[in-house]
């Protein structure tokens, strides 16, 4: 079944996720990846994505607690931009031996995340094709009581050309917002992250917990500082002057970090940070568009602004809105 619309009324194709699960799958794997995915389409100015799951003989599959999902075949001829192939509470089940549903993606220019024990099992039967793969702890742990040659790595994701190798489990979120991150604003990605309450996205090469290393929002200490004084101060915003003089760093430099870590300008990137609060103001809340506007520092100007920004105005914005077409079509439990 789908999980979103076939078509986008004229304003361009959504980007398709095909989600490959077997019996037993990981539901908070698929949890991570379809709430990022729904929350894009209802904070963006339309839908980007849709997404499909499959197997591979189509039909009712069993989450390891009982949740089913209604799935369809491996499309013959494949059109997605993305497959995941979700974790299995039983590592030996033969469902997730998929090198040639991966090959057949990658083939087609798709790119393949695997997670977990999706992942280990790629790596004990193809691990000798790729100089960088990782899975879960845990499954590390099981590939080197069996003996196997090839020593998976320990970071969160690891990204190998088409072939992206994850831990899995809650760092499936991590995963998907930093996937965000190639179709959305950097604002939009982080408002994302913020609606699912998830404090920071973590960096691919953060180390599993168990190693006790923990990493920061950007990769960088001072980034990470601005970007909270900028969230800190949406309704009155800080001058930019004022932003680097609290950092203790020059201008010069604050551009340069934002130019090479996020690809915006300090500027651009805190006027898309509050312009993606007033986007969820607007959706979520009854307040007016002039006290959206003044609550994220746009004392004037804010529906002209708004509408260059998101290509609509905030009022045919909020009459659009809805639960919106990200909701799984059917997704029932064991009862």
């Amino acid at each position: 079944m789908t999980g979103d619309q076939d078509k986008t009324d004229g304003q361009g194709a959504l980007v398709r996720f095909d989600i490959y699960v077997s019996e037993e799958f990981v539901l908070i794997e698929l949890a991570g990846l379809l709430e990022v995915l729904s929350i894009a389409n209802r904070v963006g100015a339309r839908p980007l994505f849709e997404w499909h799951f499959l197997s591979a003989k189509g039909g009712a599959m069993r989450s390891r607690t009982g949740v089913i999902v209604e799935t369809e075949k491996v499309p013959a001829r494949i059109s997605a931009e993305y497959l995941f192939v979700l974790g299995n509470s039983n590592p030996d089940n033969p469902a997730l031996s998929v090198g040639k549903l991966v090959s057949d993606y990658t083939f087609r220019g798709a790119q393949v995340f695997l997670l977990a024990e999706a992942a280990s099992r790629y790596i004990a039967e193809h691990g000798d094709r790729h100089a960088h793969l990782t899975t879960h702890w845990e499954n590390s742990a099981l590939l080197r009581e069996r003996g196997g040659v090839f020593e998976a790595g320990s970071s969160l994701v690891t990204e190998d050309g088409r072939i992206v190798t994850c831990a899995g489990m809650e760092s499936t979120i991590d995963l998907v917002l930093w996937l965000m991150g190639r179709h959305v604003s950097k604002a939009q990605q982080m408002t994302i992250a913020d609606v699912m309450l998830h404090e920071r996205i973590r960096d691919f090469s953060t180390q599993q917990p168990f190693s006790g290393v923990r990493g920061t929002e950007t990769g960088d200490a001072e980034l990470d500082e601005c970007i909270e004084l900028m969230r800190a101060n949406i309704e009155e915003p800080l001058p930019i002057k004022e932003i680097v003089a609290l950092l203790g760093i020059s201008s010069r430099s604050l551009e340069r970090k934002f130019r090479d870590i996020l690809g915006s300008t300090p500027n651009t990137y805190y006027r898309e940070l509050r312009m993606a609060r007033a986007n969820n103001l607007l959706m979520n809340t009854t307040m007016s568009v002039r006290d959206i506007g003044l609550a994220c520092g746009f004392a004037t100007g804010f529906s002209g602004l708004y509408k260059s920004f998101f290509g609509i105005t905030p009022a045919a914005r909020r009459k659009a809105r809805g639960p919106g077409p990200g909701a799984v079509r059917r997704l029932s439990n064991n009862s």
